[in-house]
């Protein structure tokens, strides 16, 4: 659709930008400088990341202001699925093998996830921990990433710019884009298709990041089991952000539930469980299969 692109690995995920005209160097340039910014703060895989840091010590840090809406999406997700999403999951996928040397050989059984409060104080930019802590924040960190690339390119002046973070995507085509729904288990299968522009799109499956026997990313942070009654959401919102917090808060709570948290309810959803039923809610443009 439009006719200028490239793609690259970051963050262990497979990136794909499109634009309207071709990148500068200095714009590709700045597109990595964003990623590797980020990934600086939050990559658990990173021993120079501010996540590392936090893991080996205590302490209180200021972070750049974007952290303040990642918070605030951490918060809400929180309440609304009642404490199964979390950001002290960290050492829980390290007991299921989900560890920063892939390991993907669980160690015990699972580990349920401290309590957030008395151990993480995080409002606005401001973050601070009582104790060494594990955060991940991958359920919606990828997201607000995929948004910030975006506003790079945007305020370069490439208008007219889709990117896409391993399905997470962000589209300002000009026209339509016609989005695929991954079977959840069959990726060579679409479920159903929908239609947008000027919007983000963000998903949540069992069979991604996924290992062994029913193992995988999306845990249960109350007891560090891995979620097995929902096995694909799809979220769609004005930001990545919001779209992939949504997408990863369906597999624990209802669209009607995440709807009543303020900073979530402009997104339009769909969730499909084991059982093959579906459940959507707001507007969306397009097509669930049958």
């Amino acid at each position: 659709m439009l006719p200028h692109g490239f793609s690259f690995e970051a963050i262990g995920t497979r990136w794909s930008i499109a634009t309207g005209r071709p990148l500068e160097p200095q714009t590709r340039a700045a597109v990595a400088a964003c990623i590797g910014d980020y990934s600086l703060l939050w990559s658990r895989f990173r021993e120079d990341s501010l996540v590392a840091q936090l893991a080996r010590q205590a302490g209180a840090h200021r972070l750049p202001q974007h952290a303040s809406a990642l918070a605030e999406v951490y918060a809400a997700l929180h309440r609304a699925t009642g404490g199964q999403v979390s950001p002290l999951v960290g050492r829980s996928l390290e007991r299921l093998g989900y560890d920063a040397g892939y390991s993907l050989a669980p160690s015990g059984a699972p580990l349920p996830a401290p309590e957030w409060g008395g151990l993480l104080d995080w409002r606005g930019p401001d973050l601070a921990a009582s104790a060494p802590v594990l955060l991940v924040v991958g359920a919606a960190g990828k997201g607000q990433l995929v948004d910030l690339v975006a506003e790079v390119l945007r305020s370069r002046g490439h208008g007219h710019c889709i990117v896409d973070a391993g399905g997470d995507m962000v589209v300002h085509a000009g026209q339509p884009l016609a989005v695929a729904l991954e079977h959840p288990y069959d990726p060579s299968r679409a479920i159903g298709v929908l239609e947008l522009d000027g919007q983000a799109i963000c998903a949540s499956a069992a069979n991604r990041r996924a290992w062994g026997d029913g193992l995988h990313h999306g845990l249960d942070a109350r007891t560090g089991r891995p979620a097995d009654t929902v096995v694909a959401t799809w979220a769609v919102a004005g930001s990545a952000l919001v779209a992939d917090g949504v997408a990863t808060g369906l597999v624990f709570a209802s669209p009607a539930r995440l709807a009543e948290e303020a900073c979530l309810s402009d997104a339009a959803c769909v969730r499909v469980f084991s059982d093959g039923r579906a459940e959507y809610r707001g507007i969306l443009k397009g097509e669930l299969f049958s």
